[in-house]
C-alpha cells in the first residue's frame, strides 16, 4: 500500500504518481479464418490483438478532466491482392508510404485521438479527494472483402490467386489531461498481424483458398521504453478514411479504384 497511499499528497499530476500494473497484450493463437459463402467476394478475419491495463490515478486536485486510454496508429501497411497476371489491387497509405509521416491514427474516426471512447478510455473529473482505480482494454482485427474478380472490370469471372497483407501498429496507454492537452505516456505496446491467402479461381465456390507460411501471429511486445507519439498519430485522417485502394496492372499506368474520404 506504500505506492499507492504515497500518490495522494502529490499536488499535480505527474507520471510517477500513477500506478500501471497487469498489462497484457497477445494476439490470439488461432489462424485466420477464410470465408467463401460469397461469389462477389472472399473474405477473411485475423484474430484479435488484444489490450488491457489497471490503473491508480491519484486525486486531481484542481478543476481538471483527464483521459486515460489506448491511442493506437499504424507505422506500415503492405496490403496486395494478386489477379492471375494481369495486374494487383493494392490498399496504400500515401503519407505513410511515401515517407512523408511516419504513423497514421488507427482511431474509430470519432473518438479523436482514442481508439474507441467504450473500454478503451476511462474519463475522470476533478476536483477529487480519492485515488481512483480502473481498468482500460481494446481489442482489434481485420475483416475485409477482397472481389474474386479484378476490381476495374465489369467481368464477374474470379482471378483472384492470392492475398498478403503485413500491417505494423503501435499502440499507446497515455493520461491526457482534456483542456490543456499535456499526455502522460504510461506504456508502448507493437505488434504486428501478417496474411498470406493462395487462391485457386478455377475451384468451386468455397474450395479456392487456403493459408499459406504461418498459422499464428507473432506476440505483441510491451516495451521497456516509452516511445513517443508522432503528431500524425493524434489527428484525422485516420487510416480508413486515408487509404487508397489502386489497380496497379502488369501493363498499364495505375488507376485509382476507391479515392480517400
Amino acid at each position: 500500500m506504500g505506492c499507492i497511499q504515497s500518490i495522494t499528497c502529490k499536488a499535480r499530476i505527474r507520471r510517477e504518481n500513477i500506478v500501471v500494473y497487469d498489462v497484457c497484450a497477445t494476439i490470439d493463437q488461432c489462424p485466420t479464418r477464410i470465408e467463401e459463402t460469397s461469389p462477389i467476394v472472399l473474405r477473411y478475419k485475423t484474430p484479435y490483438f488484444k489490450a488491457s491495463a489497471r490503473v491508480v490515478m491519484p486525486p486531481i486536485p484542481r478543476h481538471e478532466t483527464w483521459v486515460v486510454g489506448w491511442i493506437q496508429a499504424c507505422n506500415q501497411m503492405e496490403f496486395f491482392n494478386t489477379y492471375s497476371d494481369l495486374g494487383m489491387s493494392s490498399w496504400e497509405l500515401p503519407d505513410l508510404r511515401e515517407g512523408r509521416v511516419k504513423a497514421i491514427s488507427d482511431s474509430d474516426g470519432v473518438s479523436y485521438p482514442w481508439y474507441g471512447n467504450t473500454t478503451e478510455t476511462v474519463t475522470l473529473v476533478g476536483p477529487t479527494n480519492k485515488i481512483s482505480r480502473f481498468s482500460v482494454s481494446m481489442n482489434d482485427n481485420f475483416y475485409p472483402s477482397v472481389t474474386w474478380a479484378v476490381p476495374v472490370s465489369d467481368s464477374n469471372v474470379p482471378l483472384l490467386t492470392r492475398i498478403k497483407r503485413d500491417q505494423s501498429f503501435t499502440t499507446w496507454l497515455v493520461a491526457m489531461n482534456a483542456t490543456t492537452k499535456e499526455k502522460i505516456i504510461l506504456q508502448t505496446i507493437k505488434w504486428r498481424m501478417r496474411v498470406d491467402i493462395e487462391v485457386d479461381p478455377l475451384q468451386l465456390l468455397g474450395q479456392r483458398a487456403r493459408l499459406v507460411g504461418r498459422t499464428q501471429q507473432e506476440q505483441p511486445r510491451i516495451l521497456n521504453r516509452m516511445e513517443p507519439i508522432p503528431p500524425n498519430a493524434l489527428v484525422k485522417p485516420n487510416a480508413n478514411d486515408a487509404q487508397v485502394l489502386m489497380w496497379r496492372p502488369k501493363r498499364g499506368p495505375p488507376l485509382v479504384v476507391i479515392p480517400p474520404k
